[in-house]
């Protein structure tokens, strides 16, 4: 069991008001707000060690980059990587598209995806395809929101170099089996990307265990500041995968005749980092850990079962992946109404929850619909807020008929 009130209270804006109402918030799948020791970690960067890394002698500098390369070594932990594996980013955003771009495939090559990916695990490849004369393929999402793995198999061609894959549906939770996927992937050796976006907030992760060649995730989803990422490759691609941008940091000498690029991560990250982001991103994943990662998921797991099961008590309301093998996410609508119009007023109540299509419109299509309202749940949730939740949402529904 974890202490709910214990954790609220590392979390200042839950203590405001909206609208006049105490803040729920359920829109933890866009982004999480962030604990005070996160907070704490940006302002004492500023406050007592604000620097430019790596490159300075003076002593700001080097206590900037000790934290800075310290923040590498929690990230990898948290993981089950070596730290030279880790490469800081934007977020998964940004990681995927320097995996895109630095892969060397043949012209021709086919890209396998699935039809749940986030708009951002479908952009850099489609690009790649049409940049390269390549081929996007797709793995079709059952009614229930689930893959048919059997089917990966019947995709692949000798044609087929990758397979890019989303560990957990932002839009609906659904938790893909990706340990299957990359088991069968492996057998054609295929590239493996896993975008882990909304299962590093959620799940124990070991990347070793997991066995693809990359892993990808956004810090402002697990309690971190936003615009902070991670690219976790297999050792075996540092270096390898081509340098898709360059600058500062990234060279060990340059002239106009030929640039001498440096070994390991560093070589991946040109210009200055985000270097309070980072650290607020170390400081987030050992809160993480301090709470338990496994202590998280089953209190996420009890909202999740509670407020399906709310939900399922009201006929106007419709689930989408409606069952419990998922992360802390419910996707659904109510019949007759604009998800917007939903959302709107369950702001009223000063409920956050997600409206809209979720940067997941192949879904959307694949259920005819024009999008959906998301509630999801983060550490810091209580039963109490979903009861407050529903009774909104019945109140809005009233409203609307």
């Amino acid at each position: 069991m974890i202490d709910v009130n214990k954790i609220r209270a590392d979390f200042p804006i839950l203590n405001r008001k909206v609208n006049g109402k105490p803040l729920v918030y359920f829109d933890n799948g866009a982004t999480t707000q962030k604990p005070k020791q996160v907070i704490d970690a940006v302002v004492n960067y500023y406050s007592e060690h604000n620097a430019n890394i790596h490159r300075g002698v003076h002593t700001l500098s080097r206590e900037a980059t000790e934290l800075f390369e310290e923040a590498r070594k929690t990230v990898s932990k948290f993981i089950g990587a070596e730290t030279e594996e880790i490469v800081f980013t934007a977020g998964t955003t940004d990681s995927i598209n320097i995996v895109a771009a630095g892969l060397e495939l043949p012209v021709g090559s086919e890209i396998i995806i699935t039809e749940m990916e986030h708009h951002s695990n479908i952009l850099p490849w489609q690009l790649w395809c049409e940049k390269n004369e390549g081929k996007l393929k797709v793995i079709p999402v059952e009614v229930d929101g689930t893959l048919d793995i059997g089917l990966l198999e019947s995709l692949i061609t000798p044609q087929t170099k990758v397979l890019a894959v989303t560990h957990v549906s932002n839009t609906l939770g659904v938790i893909n089996p990706v340990d299957a996927l990359i088991k069968i992937a492996k057998q054609y050796d295929l590239i493996v990307l896993v975008d882990g976006a909304q299962s590093v907030p959620h799940m124990k992760i070991d990347v070793k265990e997991l066995g693809a060649d990359f892993y990808v995730f956004s810090g402002h989803k697990v309690y971190a500041p936003t615009g902070t990422g991670v690219l976790w490759m297999n050792k075996q691609w540092v270096g390898k995968l081509k340098l898709s941008r360059s600058g500062g940091g990234t060279i060990k000498t340059v002239s106009f005749d030929k640039t001498d690029y440096v070994e390991g991560a560093l070589r991946y990250e040109p210009g200055t980092p985000n270097i309070e982001g980072v650290l607020g991103l170390a400081s987030a994943l050992k809160y993480v850990n301090e709470i338990g990662i496994e202590k998280i998921a089953k209190h996420e797991h009890t909202l999740l079962k509670y407020a399906t099961e709310r939900l399922n008590e009201i006929p106007e309301v419709e689930i989408y992946a409606n069952h419990l093998e998922k992360a802390a996410v419910i996707s659904f609508n109510v019949k007759g109404a604009h998800p917007f119009d939903v959302g709107t007023l369950l702001d009223k109540y000063g409920i956050a929850v997600r409206t809209g299509h979720h940067c997941t419109q192949p879904l959307m299509a694949r259920y005819k619909i024009p999008g959906t309202v998301r509630a999801s749940f983060a550490m810091y949730n209580t039963l109490e807020e979903v009861n407050i939740f529903i009774e909104a949402l019945q109140k809005s529904i009233k409203m609307l008929s």
